[in-house]
């Protein structure tokens, strides 16, 4: 048995597995390769949607990917859906309120594995041609297929008075703000956290043998619920605040780091 037998690694995408520049350095996939060789589960934690998450690879990701931060977990090796918790009918209302109060905000909404958009503005168009992701536009979210895996509101200049309106009218569905001036939708009882410790579940992962590595303020929910959380040197405030571990930054093999540590405990 391998000294990392029923273990699971969460990592974040962006700014904490990958470099500034966009690539998972040799060193990082080897110290993954060497975790799994021992028995572990090593898995991606992002808020990207299925549609837009084109980088899984087997040789260093050998568990369910959780996406659009925890709502859903995706099987890639055996092309299925092993959870998802999604906004139904609480989210049409929400998004009809908000486009009759901000009628200049973009709207995305994303089913399993279909994407629409109203309002469609430049911003979101970049949004899905640099990931890659077919859309279609509608003029109301009812034509929409639910449950929804998330929606995004690109709120930009409008994104505190957007998130004011919804907290004043609104407790379901949750939101929370994300980079660029987006606003992302969730369905209540639904993140990073939550999705980490289902997953562990699926896999007969105890939830003390369960860890986190992340950088950003959507990743505070997976930190606290690990076993420990790990956060890159150059991370958030926000995620520093919640590291039981400080590690290297993510350009200098942060998640290499979380297993030299785990290796050094285990």
């Amino acid at each position: 048995m391998g000294k990392f037998e029923k273990m699971l690694i969460a990592s974040d995408f962006d700014g904490t597995l990958k470099t500034d520049s966009g690539i998972i350095e040799d060193s990082v996939r080897e110290a993954i390769q060497y975790f799994i060789s021992q028995g572990g589960y090593f898995t991606v934690c992002t808020g990207r949607t299925y549609q837009g998450f084109h980088m899984y690879d087997p040789t260093f990701i050998n568990a369910p990917v959780l996406l659009t931060n925890g709502s859903m977990a995706y099987d890639y090796a055996n092309n299925k859906s092993v959870f998802m918790n999604g906004i139904g009918e609480e989210g049409v209302t929400l998004v009809r309120a908000v486009m009759e109060t901000f009628p200049e905000v973009a709207i995305e909404m994303y089913p399993f594995n279909k994407t629409y958009a109203i309002h469609l503005d430049e911003h979101a168009h970049r949004h899905f041609t640099s990931q890659d992701i077919p859309y279609e536009v509608i003029s109301d979210p009812a034509q929409a297929e639910l449950p929804w895996a998330k929606a995004m509101l690109g709120a930009h200049e409008y994104s505190q008075q957007v998130q004011q309106f919804m907290r004043e009218n609104f407790e379901s569905p949750s939101f929370l703000p994300t980079n660029g001036g987006y606003v992302e939708i969730m369905k209540n009882g639904s993140d990073k956290g939550v999705g980490l410790l289902t997953l562990a579940d699926s896999l007969g992962v105890p939830h003390d043998r369960t860890f986190a590595v992340g950088d950003g303020y959507n990743d505070i929910e997976m930190l606290d619920a690990a076993k420990a959380g790990f956060v890159p040197c150059n991370g958030s405030p926000e995620a520093l605040m919640h590291a039981t571990y400080l590690v290297r930054s993510n350009n200098n093999g942060a998640v290499a780091h979380v297993i030299e540590i785990l290796d050094s405990m285990y």
